[in-house]
């Protein structure tokens, strides 16, 4: 199957924040070639756009990606000049306006885990200008107890949701997600399912890793067990080696 489309999660699969080297050389110089050959790269990332630009600047990122997907569904493609991000497609206007109408009628939810969150948590709410975006919880056992009391909170609201990274986590509406960015990208430059690859390592990745909108699901060693699961289930690649190490292995396998 020949490589097309990349699509990668920054932090915790391209990026090493807790190892060295913090990029892999090996990986970033097959991305480069695969990117010379052809091959179109998307960092498909939580980060907002301008956290993205302020990690690639932090970590001398070699490589400037042909398209950014943000936020956990944002889809950005490069502006005239090369260097600016523009909105691509009408994606971005609907998703803001969807996620508005959601937040609008999610307001009592919204209270409820505020709610619980202050009384019977240490985790920080974090706003943004337009209201409560998502929190963080102080360790991974207390966002366990958060996400079940959401779980239990949203009843049959099957629109509201969440992306849960680590620590970190956003209120979202459920047609909005990695997978869902990825699948319009894909759309937008018709490329098909199979011509994809995408790594990931954390739980708002497994909908880019489950099989739907990328044939070639991989994820480095460092993934969570339940990332694995889905990869593994999708007949993807797990990777032997950490970060971008398990990267630049998940594709020489596919490129095999």
């Amino acid at each position: 199957m020949k490589v097309r489309l990349l699509s990668l999660d920054f932090d915790g699969t391209l990026v090493s924040r807790v190892s060295e080297p913090v990029l892999d050389e090996h990986c970033m110089e097959l991305i480069a070639e695969l990117q010379s050959d052809g091959a179109l790269f998307a960092i498909n990332t939580g980060r907002s756009v301008d956290l993205l630009e302020s990690g690639l600047t932090d970590f001398e990122f070699p490589i400037r990606p042909d398209f950014i997907l943000t936020t956990e569904r944002e889809v950005f493609r490069r502006g005239k000049n090369g260097e600016k991000w523009e909105p691509f497609g009408d994606w971005n206007e609907r998703c803001a306006r969807d996620h508005a109408e959601l937040f609008s009628c999610a307001q009592s939810v919204l209270a409820e885990v505020v709610d619980f969150v202050n009384q019977n948590t240490k985790a920080q709410l974090l706003y943004h200008s337009e209201g409560l975006e998502g929190l963080r919880a102080e360790n991974e056992e207390e966002m366990n107890r958060i996400v079940e009391f959401i779980e239990r909170a949203r009843g049959q609201d099957t629109k509201f949701n969440y992306q849960r990274n680590t620590i970190y986590l956003r209120f979202c509406h459920a047609d909005y997600h990695k997978g869902a960015a990825l699948g319009e990208l894909a759309r937008l430059i018709d490329i098909p399912r199979e011509n994809i690859f995408a790594a990931g390592d954390h739980h708002n990745d497994i909908s880019m890793l489950n099989g739907e909108v990328a044939g070639m699901p991989a994820c480095p060693a460092n993934a969570i067990e339940e990332v694995k699961e889905a990869v593994r289930n999708a007949g993807g690649y797990i990777a032997e080696r950490q970060h971008g190490a398990g990267v630049h292995e998940a594709l020489e396998h596919f490129l095999r």
